[in-house]
């Protein structure tokens, strides 16, 4: 009598649902003709649900293993800070936020554009203090400023140089913030027995400069490389000053100018973390950064029961910190371990509103995963009920053994 009601809505809400999921799954899309298994036929041949198993494989693999580890990590080493409330609070915090609001957030975090992204504005910012950026994106000279293409983006000039005679390159299409700050640009004066020259930017505002000359006001283009060319083999090398000047051995002498296609190549732009390559790993992050904070709560609560007596034993027989922490911690976070990674486990195969808000339409299909499959399948574009209830019933086979698993430990545990 008490337990009817329950019963009643665990009925209504749970039990017929998954009996409706069966039975539609043998029939077509209309719901009218019976197909029999052409839907789970059709599920396994299709290439979408392939991808969405593997994913939900790697999924099933990185997700709950990654989550956990961080969060015995953080259990572990809050017992030695001096906040570790504070610190729990800031690791948990995620838990508080919906899955909307997380993938939202990280679709913004994972923007190619570092001026919008945060991952591609701290990685871009790691690159660029280790190599130098290019310093004139896009900059090229006039068809008749004497330089030709000479492959890959370089650029070659016609006539060789000579000592004493200096040879000025001038170029233009560079953008406003490379220029704006740069100093005005200086004609080279002639040294004996060597090359030198001005590379500068050959354009006067209102059009009154004259073209191919160094113009008052025309500013200087700095930091670019120049080679020295004779057959083919570089035999000089140098870089613009800040006033656009250059100067080269005597070696150099009848040689031909080169601007390396470096000079004008696009900036490092970052790592496409939502292309079809890193787009499932990117969100499996977004996840772990929401679910490791829960980890960490039931795994330092495990933790304050665990005899701290065995510990100090450990310590006493010779053990260090990490033989402590992995012969005597561990095992006996076992069963806590196994709690939070089983949870985990059951949460990651129902896996749908990260991938579908973080993954961007050209790689949605890479990212794909079953629950997404299912909602595509049933309520997308080709509307096939009979495949997403066949798709549904398939998630359900792949959760219930971990369910099995998890309701004999419980059972095992209210034996002890």
């Amino acid at each position: 009598m008490f337990l009817l009601p329950a019963l009643a809505l665990l009925g209504a809400l749970v039990v017929y649902p998954i009996g409706y999921s069966v039975y539609r799954s043998f029939f077509d899309a209309s719901g009218n003709g019976f197909v029999g298994l052409d839907n789970y036929t059709e599920m396994f041949s299709d290439d979408a649900t392939k991808t969405a198993v593997k994913n939900n494989i790697i999924w099933l693999i990185l997700a709950p293993t990654i989550s956990t580890a961080l969060g015995l990590i953080f259990a572990v080493l809050t017992e030695r800070v001096r906040w570790a409330t504070a610190f729990k609070l800031i690791v948990f915090m995620p838990m508080a936020i919906s899955m909307l609001a997380a993938g939202i957030i990280f679709r913004l975090v994972y923007e190619q554009d570092p001026d919008k992204g945060v991952a591609n504005a701290m990685w871009v910012g790691v690159h660029d203090s280790f190599s130098a950026s290019p310093p004139f994106p896009g900059a090229h000279p006039r068809p008749t400023a004497g330089l030709t293409e000479s492959g890959g983006g370089s650029f070659t000039t016609q006539d060789t140089v000579r000592a004493g005679s200096p040879s000025s390159i001038p170029l233009v299409a560079a953008k406003r913030d490379d220029i704006g700050g740069a100093q005005d640009a200086r004609a080279a004066q002639a040294q004996p027995g060597k090359v030198t020259g001005t590379v500068w930017f050959d354009f006067t505002k209102g059009g009154l400069g004259k073209e191919g000359a160094i113009d008052k006001g025309e500013k200087a283009m700095a930091d670019l490389k120049i080679e020295a060319v004779k057959d083919g083999k570089v035999v000089a090398k140098t870089t613009s000053a800040a006033d656009g000047t250059y100067t080269l051995p005597a070696k150099a002498e009848g040689a031909q100018l080169r601007l390396p296609a470096w000079n004008f190549s696009a900036p490092y732009n970052g790592i496409d973390w939502l292309g079809p390559s890193l787009v499932t790993p990117a969100i499996i992050g977004s996840y772990v950064w929401i679910w490791a904070g829960f980890a960490m709560v039931l795994i330092a609560a495990g933790l304050a029961g665990v005899p701290r007596e065995l510990m100090e034993a450990a310590r006493m027989d010779g053990a260090n910190e990490w033989q402590v922490f992995r012969r005597v911690t561990v095992p006996l976070l076992a069963p806590v371990l196994s709690v939070v990674v089983v949870t985990l486990m059951i949460n990651v195969m129902k896996i749908f509103d990260l991938v579908y808000i973080i993954a961007p339409g050209p790689s949605q299909d890479d990212a794909n995963v079953l629950a997404l499959q299912l909602f595509q399948s049933s309520f997308g574009t080709d509307v096939n009920q009979g495949l997403g209830s066949a798709i549904a019933v398939l998630l359900l086979l792949l959760v219930l053994p971990v369910m099995f698993f998890n309701l004999r430990r419980i059972r095992r545990e209210s034996r002890r």
